[in-house]
C-alpha cells in the first residue's frame, strides 16, 4: 500500500502544476444540514478536477525516467488531465474514449493537444486498446485510479485539507474506483486517525459497498448513475485494501438525492459542480453522515458538467425535505 510519504513526494513533484484549491463555506449550507460544512473545491482545480493530481503525478514521474508519449483510456475528468500533462511537457498523448462520448469532453482534450481515439462503448474495451498504442509507441499508460503514483497524487488533497483547517471532525469523499479516497484516507488515517473519513455512492453504483459487506472484491453490471464519474464497475486492486483498513463509514444516497444536492449547490452558492461531487453534498444534507454540530469537509471532486444537459439535472428545490 502507498505511504504518506509517497504522497508527501507527490506533492513535491506536482506542486508546479497544481492549484492549492479554496475551502469554500455556505452557511444556508451548513444550516440545512445541521453541521458547520466546508466544500473542498477541486472542481476549480486546474481542468476542472482532482484528476490532474494523480495524471500529473505518474505522468511527470514517467517523463523524468525518460517517457516520450502518454495514453489513458477515458471519456472524462481523467482523460483531459492526462492530455493537459503531456502538452505542458510537450509529449504527445493519444485519450481513447467511447464511441458515444460526448463533444464537449472531446473538444476538452483536444484543447490540450490531446489525440482523441474512439474505440466502443465500455471500460473493457477501450483499456486495452490505450495500452496497445503505449505498447507501439514505446510510451507510458496512464490509468484511471488503480496505480501507487495516482492514489499518491490523488492524497495530495488529503495534506492540503489538513493544512487549510485545523479542526476536523469528519472529510466526506465520493468513491469511483477508489483512487481519490484511498489516497485521502492514507494522507489523513497516517497523519490524524481521529478524523473519521466517509466514502460515499450512487446506489446504482454500489460496487464498494458491496465489497466491503463481502469483505472482497466484488463487480457490478454496468451503471447509468447520474454521477458519471462514478460509474466504475468494481473497486481496484490496490485501492481496496485501503479502504478496507481505513474507511469509516460508506453511505450510498440515490438519483434523486443527488439532483436535490445539486440543485441546492447551484441556487445557494452559485457553484456547478458534478452530480458526482453533489453526492457528498446529498450525504450531508440527508442526515446520512449520523453527525450534528460537527466541521465536516466535503470534497467536491469536480465541475465539468455537460452545459446541455444541465436543465436534466435541476429539481424544484422547494420540495427539499430534511
Amino acid at each position: 500500500m502507498i505511504t504518506l510519504k509517497d504522497i508527501q513526494e507527490a506533492r513535491t513533484r506536482i506542486q508546479q502544476v497544481v492549484y492549492e484549491t479554496p475551502m469554500l463555506q455556505s452557511e444556508q449550507l451548513s444550516k440545512l444540514c445541521g453541521n458547520q460544512l466546508f466544500l473542498k473545491a477541486e472542481h476549480l482545480q486546474k481542468t476542472g478536477s482532482f484528476k490532474i493530481r494523480g495524471a500529473s503525478n505518474m505522468g511527470i514521474h514517467a517523463i523524468e525516467n525518460g517517457a516520450h508519449y502518454i495514453t489513458t483510456a477515458s471519456s472524462g475528468n481523467h482523460g483531459q488531465a492526462v492530455a493537459y500533462v503531456a502538452n505542458r511537457y510537450g509529449i504527445p498523448s493519444t485519450i481513447v474514449v467511447p464511441e458515444n462520448a460526448s463533444q464537449c469532453k472531446i473538444n476538452a482534450i483536444t484543447g490540450y493537444s490531446g489525440l482523441v481515439e474512439k474505440c466502443g462503448t465500455t471500460s473493457d474495451e477501450r483499456l486495452p486498446r490505450a495500452q496497445q498504442i503505449a505498447t507501439e509507441q514505446n510510451g507510458v499508460y496512464i490509468p484511471p485510479y488503480d496505480d501507487p503514483l495516482i492514489m499518491a497524487g490523488q492524497g495530495t488533497v488529503g495534506l492540503e485539507i489538513l493544512q487549510q483547517l485545523s479542526n476536523i471532525d469528519a472529510i466526506v469523499v465520493p468513491i469511483g474506483g477508489g483512487g481519490l479516497i484511498s489516497g485521502i484516507l492514507t494522507a489523513v488515517k497516517e497523519t490524524n486517525p481521529a478524523i473519521q473519513i466517509i466514502g460515499v455512492e450512487p446506489e446504482l453504483a454500489n460496487d464498494t459497498y458491496l465489497s466491503l459487506q463481502n469483505k472482497k472484491i466484488t463487480a457490478i453490471p454496468a451503471t447509468n448513475t447520474i454521477a458519471d464519474g462514478l460509474r466504475t464497475n468494481q473497486p481496484g486492486d490496490l485501492t481496496f485494501p485501503v479502504l478496507s483498513k481505513y474507511l469509516d463509514d460508506l453511505i450510498l444516497v440515490s438519483e434523486e438525492e443527488i439532483r436535490m444536492a445539486f440543485s441546492i449547490v447551484l441556487e445557494r452558492t452559485k457553484q456547478l459542480i458534478e452530480p458526482s461531487s453533489a453526492t457528498t453534498i446529498a450525504a450531508a444534507l440527508y442526515g446520512k453522515l449520523n453527525l450534528q454540530g460537527k466541521n465536516i469537509v466535503t470534497l467536491i471532486s469536480g465541475g465539468n458538467v455537460d452545459i446541455e444537459h444541465v436543465d436534466k439535472l435541476i429539481v424544484d428545490t422547494t420540495t427539499f425535505v430534511q
